[in-house]
C-alpha cells in the first residue's frame, strides 16, 4: 500500500468513513455480487469502514473485512462490532491463508498501489480463493499519469492488461468500464472465476 495513502486514511479515518456512509448505496456493485458470487465465505480486501462487509453479511455472504488502515478498522469495528475485521495489506495479505474464501471483493483499492504491486496483488487475491471461487475487482480509472488528491492519496494510472495478465489462469466473467452508482466516478471492474485444479 502506498504510504502517503495509508497515512491519509489513518489521519482522517472518521471523516472518510462518514463520507462513504453518506454516499448512495452501490446498487451496481450489489447487483454484480448477487449475479456472480457463490454462497460461502467472502473476504472484503480493503474494506475501509466496513459498509460492504455489513451488506455482504446481511445478504447471505458470511464476510470478513481486511484493511491496512488501523484508523479505518477502528471505524469498522465501532460501526459493526459483531462482524470480523483484521489488518492485512496488499500485495502480501499476511495472515490471510491461501484457499480460504469462496468469494473475494476488492472494490476500488488497487489504484492506491504502485504499478509494480498491482500484478502481485491480483495474483494474491486469486490465491486466497478456493478452486471455483469468484473475484470481484475494481479500480478508479485515472487517465494519463498517476495523480494524488488533496489528501495525498495515490490514484495510479495503469494499463488494465496488468490486471488481466495476472488473471490469465482464471476465467473472466465480466470486464467493463462504468460509472460507480455510489461515488459517481469512472471505474473499471472485472469478475473472474478461479479455475478448479
Amino acid at each position: 500500500m502506498d504510504h502517503k495513502t495509508l497515512a491519509a486514511y489513518d489521519s482522517d479515518a472518521a471523516a472518510f468513513a462518514q463520507d462513504w456512509h453518506d454516499q448512495p448505496a452501490p446498487s451496481d456493485l450489489h447487483a454484480v455480487v448477487r449475479r456472480f458470487f457463490r454462497p460461502g465465505r467472502t473476504a472484503d480486501i480493503g474494506c475501509g469502514s466496513g459498509r460492504e462487509v455489513a451488506w455482504l453479511a446481511a445478504n447471505g455472504f458470511p464476510a470478513a473485512g481486511y484493511d491496512p488502515s488501523e484508523g479505518l478498522l477502528r471505524e469498522a469495528r465501532s460501526r459493526y462490532p459483531r462482524l470480523e475485521f483484521a489488518a492485512a495489506a496488499l500485495p502480501d495479505l499476511t495472515g490471510v491463508p491461501d484457499g480460504s474464501f469462496d468469494n473475494v471483493l476488492c472494490e476500488t483499492v488497487i489504484m492506491h498501489l504502485g504499478r509494480a504491486a498491482i500484478a502481485p496483488s491480483v495474483a494474491r487475491l486469486l490465491a486466497i480463493l478456493r478452486p471455483g471461487g469468484v473475484l470481484y475487482l475494481s479500480w478508479r480509472v485515472t487517465a494519463g499519469a498517476d495523480q494524488r488528491d488533496s489528501h495525498g492519496r495515490l490514484y495510479a494510472a495503469f494499463d488494465p492488461a496488468l490486471v488481466t495478465g495476472a488473471l490469465a489462469s482464471a476465467a473472466i466473467l465480466l470486464d467493463e468500464e462504468t460509472v460507480s452508482a455510489s461515488s459517481g466516478k469512472a471505474i473499471h471492474r472485472i469478475v473472474a472465476c478461479k479455475d478448479a485444479p
